[in-house]
């Protein structure tokens, strides 16, 4: 069912501005981030934020259906990706002894040195392309913003916490 156009509220030129900025820079950030660890520890982002995600948990361990949605990402893109991480032996999966239908991802010994060789990288790049062009200020505001969209986000897509902002 199409959208009556008289009803839609189209941008005006500041929200189109503040839209489009959006979308080309968080594109392009990542797409610097990527190619910096890729260069540099032959590590996708992608990739390097499963490990940041796993080295937060204790015993550097959860859940893969808590992973995808601390990631942002599906149950079958993130399992994909888990097999080849697994076969790379930077993470292993277990049954989830508690559930035995979930299952575990858990980052390794090799999974744990590639983390701490390229976060130096990573948060240099953070800083040099994001943190450091802000004033504190920004900083704050961008965070609340942000945190305000993540909580609305999670809401609608019926999350019952939200995931934690790493």
């Amino acid at each position: 069912m199409a959208v009556e156009q008289k009803n839609v509220r189209w941008l005006n030129e500041s929200e189109m501005v503040a839209w489009r900025s959006y979308i080309v820079a968080t594109m392009r950030l990542r797409q610097r981030l990527h190619r910096e660890l890729a260069e540099r520890h032959d590590v996708t982002l992608a990739d390097y934020e499963v490990l940041v995600c796993l080295s937060l948990q204790p015993d550097d361990r959860m859940r893969m259906s808590e992973l995808a949605s601390m990631l942002g990402s599906t149950k079958s893109r993130l399992s994909h990706q888990m097999v080849r991480l697994e076969a790379e032996g930077i993470i292993g999966r277990t049954r989830d002894p508690a559930d035995k239908r979930g299952v575990v991802a858990e980052l390794t010994e090799r999974g744990r040195e590639l983390l701490e060789d390229a976060a130096p990288t990573h948060v240099e790049g953070v800083r040099e392309h994001l943190i450091d062009l802000l004033s504190p200020e920004e900083q704050q505001v961008l965070g609340q913003a942000f945190g305000r969209v993540l909580e609305h986000l999670s809401e609608i897509d019926g999350l019952s916490r939200l995931p934690s902002v790493t």
